[in-house]
């Protein structure tokens, strides 16, 4: 297990990809550490990184359809401020606990 600035990093990377765009470059970020580096953390956390991103997805387009129920966009605020908030909270956790990746809470584990 190594334990170098740059497994932080790129733990931390994983996780606030989200914040670059919605669209697939918030996404490919976490495929690409997965896929090029070799520590179990660093993948441990931009697996679970990938997960937040399919549940975050998946939930997207269930609320959006629940907007014709006219409690959809009560659901899409939460989820857009669950978007925010979880991934500081995993970047403050993988940069003070470096050892141990970082499990979103309340989420279905697809990779």
């Amino acid at each position: 297990m190594e334990n170098s600035p740059q497994s932080k990093l790129l733990s931390a990377l994983s996780h606030g990809a989200i914040f670059f765009s919605s669209t697939v470059i918030s996404i490919g970020i976490p495929i690409a550490i997965l896929l090029i580096n070799n520590d179990p953390i660093v993948k441990e956390n931009a697996k679970e990184s990938l997960n937040f991103h399919i549940n975050l997805f998946i939930y997207g387009i269930i609320f959006g359809l629940l907007i014709f129920i006219g409690i959809g966009f009560v659901l899409l605020a939460g989820l857009w401020v669950v978007s925010i908030i979880m991934p500081i909270v995993a970047i403050v956790n993988v940069l003070n606990q470096p050892h141990v990746p970082y499990r979103y809470p309340l989420i279905f584990r697809f990779v």
